[in-house]
Parts: structure tokens; C-alpha cells; sequence
């Protein structure tokens, strides 16, 4: 994966040499390979985040961040999608600012805080401070049609995902066993008892994982970063998805957090400024919703991971994290939706 994304590193320098977008680059025209170096600041499996120093003929070092796109992530990501939303994030303080634009990726202004790694959500304090940042995040307009993109765009990921075929024999093998008709019924029955929750549409961050969180830790600063799967979508599915992501690297589900440690979320979300005011019946009917669309982030991507098993070059075994997803949809499946229909026919959570 670095290799490939390195490679692209040395075409981003080239470009930023060659007046990349903006007025502001043409000053580094001249500068000498030497005055440019490139280090990792975080990588995922679709995607990488460089930080790019460059020395300036004065001596001064100024730093970006570019952000190198996967190959073929064009079939999961709309990028029209997020450069559109782009700017409006900025403006209410997401993010790093948008500098330039590529044919592989974007130059955005550098971050000085570290990435969080998956613990660093299931601290109390840091978990608040989330909680916060994405009541502030939902409250951002994008003017785009506001319909939750949600299901069409898990509908296009089944579409894709029905119809490959791989190489490998026994890749192809594993592949045959799976029921594409079954997985389109699980996705229109928690479509169908999701729409009954009434959930709020807001604009979601959608992939709210440990490396796409950044601390300033002396400023105490929360940043969020990466838009790329940002839509307008349910406020329930967005935050069930951040908690899917307490599973770390290692995909250990039994690290989603438990009542308390969702209510305590819940209540710096709902009212940031006055959190232990939040009513017992907000908290209880967020919760429904949000472990309700537990389930749909599983099914979202598995279906997202068979596709990268298909189109990704990147060293990862997609096609193992599918069938895992899959799973832990199963386990969850009874209790997750026998909850939301007791809640819904009046009978509370118990």
C-alpha cells in the first residue's frame, strides 16, 4: 500500500511545483527537490495522509497535508459528494482548509494534533468531547437535496457486489456461497423498521473511525477529519457506526460500549452544554435508534468490502473482513431488532 501511495507522493510534489491550483504554491516553483520531504501521518485501506514540510528560501518550514486516494475508491466514494460538502464543513470548523485539488487526491492545510488510535474513543472525557463535536458536525447544512443517501447507496454496493468474479479459484469458491437475495431482505426489513424509529436526517460523517479523529492534546482540541463518506443520512446509523469502530484493528466487537457508556455519549450529544438535563425518554429512544442502525452499518461494509476484494491492489483481506461484518449482522440481528420492535409497540426497552 505505501508503495503505491509514495509513488503518488513524488507526482504531488511535481504537481505543487507546477502552480497546483493555487497562487499560493508558485513561490516553491523554484525550490529544490532537497527543500521538500513527506511523512506518514496516517493511512487506512483507502486512503493515505501525508504530511508534506517544505524549507522556503528564508529558512522557514511550512507543512500541508495531502491526501492520497486509493485506487478504483471512485466505485464506494462519491467524490462530487464530498467536494461539494467540503467547503461548508470548513467553514464551521471541520477540518483542515482546501488548498487544492488533484487527479489522485487533495492538498489541504497541515493539522498539528495526533490521530487517535481506537482506546482513545472509550475514554469518558474523549468520548464527550466526540459527542459534541458531532452534534455541532449534524447541525451543518450542505445545500444539496437532503434525502438520506443511506440505502441507495448500500442498494448500489449490493448491485456491484452481486456480480464479480474473481481470478482465483478458491477466492471465487467462497464468493459463490454467498446470497445476495438474502442480504437485500436484511437490508429492506431494517429499512422498513428504521423508518418507523422516525430517526433525524442530518449531514453524517459516516466513517467516524479512530484514524479519521485528530488531538491537539495541549489545546485539548478535537478535529474531525475525511469526508469522503459524508451524506446526508440518519443521526442514529452515524453514531452507531462510530461505535462499531470501538472494535479497533483487531475487530473485537465485544468492545461496543455497553448502556452506560452510550447514555454518557448520548447525553453529551443531545445537550452539549447541559448534559446531565437530558430527559430518561431521549435517552432511551437513542438508544433504540442507534443500535437499530448497528445493523446496517455491519451490512454497509460488508458489501463495501466485497467490492474492494474485487477492484482494491492494497495488501488487505477484504473478502475475510465481508464475511466477518456478515457475522457479527447475525449475532446482533435478534436482539438489536426485538428491542426496537418492544420499543415501538409502546412496551419500552426493559
Amino acid at each position: 500500500m505505501l508503495d503505491y501511495h509514495l509513488a503518488s507522493a513524488v507526482l504531488v510534489i511535481t504537481e505543487l511545483r507546477k502552480d497546483l491550483c493555487k497562487d499560493f504554491f508558485r513561490k516553491w516553483s523554484s525550490l529544490d527537490n532537497s527543500c521538500f520531504s513527506i511523512e506518514t501521518v496516517s493511512g487506512g485501506i483507502t486512503n493515505l495522509l501525508l504530511k508534506v514540510s517544505v524549507t522556503e528560501e528564508s529558512g522557514s518550514s511550512v507543512s500541508l497535508t495531502v491526501r492520497l486516494y486509493g485506487p478504483n475508491t471512485d466505485l464506494v466514494i462519491d467524490r462530487k459528494r464530498e467536494l461539494q460538502a467540503l467547503p461548508y464543513l470548513s467553514a464551521a470548523g471541520f477540518g483542515a482548509e482546501l488548498l487544492g485539488i488533484f487527479k489522485n487526491g487533495m492538498v489541504q492545510s497541515f493539522i498539528s494534533a495526533r490521530t487517535l488510535s481506537p482506546s482513545d474513543m472509550r475514554n469518558p472525557k474523549i468520548a464527550a468531547e466526540i459527542a459534541k463535536q458531532l452534534h455541532k458536525f449534524h447541525q451543518v447544512e450542505i445545500p444539496s437535496p437532503q434525502e438520506p443517501q443511506l440505502w441507495n447507496d448500500m442498494f448500489k454496493f449490493l448491485e456491484k457486489a452481486a456480480v464479480l468474479t474473481f481470478d482465483d479459484s478458491e477466492t471465487q469458491a467462497k464468493y459463490e456461497k454467498i446470497s445476495f437475495k438474502e442480504i437485500r431482505d436484511e437490508i429492506y426489513v431494517l429499512k422498513d423498521l428504521t423508518e418507523l424509529l422516525n430517526a433525524p436526517v442530518v449531514f453524517a460523517h459516516n466513517d467516524l473511525l479512530s484514524g479519521n479523529l485528530m488531538l491537539n492534546d495541549e489545546e485539548e482540541r478535537l478535529y474531525f477529519i475525511d469526508f469522503e463518506y459524508g451524506s446526508y443520512s440518519y443521526r442514529g446509523y452515524d453514531i452507531a457506526n462510530h461505535f462499531n469502530e470501538y472494535a479497533g484493528f483487531d475487530c473485537d466487537y465485544s468492545l461496543y460500549p455497553d448502556k452506560n457508556a452510550q447514555y454518557h455519549f448520548f447525553r453529551s450529544y443531545l445537550q452539549p452544554n447541559k448534559p446531565h438535563e437530558v430527559h430518561d425518554k431521549d435517552l432511551e429512544a437513542l438508544y433504540v435508534e442507534t443500535n437499530t442502525f448497528r445493523l446496517a452499518s455491519h451490512i454497509y461494509w460488508a458489501l463495501w468490502a466485497l467490492i474492494q476484494a474485487k477492484v482494491s491492489p492494497i495488501d488487505f483481506d477484504y473478502l475475510s473482513y465481508f464475511f466477518l461484518r456478515c457475522n457479527e449482522y447475525k449475532k446482533q440481528k435478534e436482539g438489536c431488532l426485538s428491542m426496537a420492535q418492544k420499543y415501538l409497540s409502546g412496551s419500552g426497552t426493559g
